[in-house]
């Protein structure tokens, strides 16, 4: 996997609506259909601060855009930085 499909720290997350498969897995991200679930991982920290729990998924997009989103855990909303 390339790098390039991780965000960047100074990239701002921004809400999203994914469809997901019954997995979990994301289907479509705001009405464009998942060509590839390239990468997928899972963040659970908190304990020196705000806890964090995300799914995390590095998706191409029909079309060849590349993007990552993210599933809050902690109330289920969608975030996605990238293209």
């Amino acid at each position: 996997m390339s790098a390039s499909l991780r965000p960047l720290p100074s990239q701002t997350p921004r809400a999203c609506r994914v469809g997901p498969a019954a997995d979990g897995r994301p289907l479509s991200v705001d009405g464009c259909a998942v060509e590839a679930v390239r990468e997928e991982w899972r963040i659970e920290e908190g304990w020196w601060g705000t806890p964090c729990r995300r799914r995390c998924f590095a998706v191409a997009l029909v079309g060849g855009r590349l993007c990552t989103v993210y599933e809050d855990r902690r109330n289920g909303t969608w975030w996605r930085y990238g293209s």
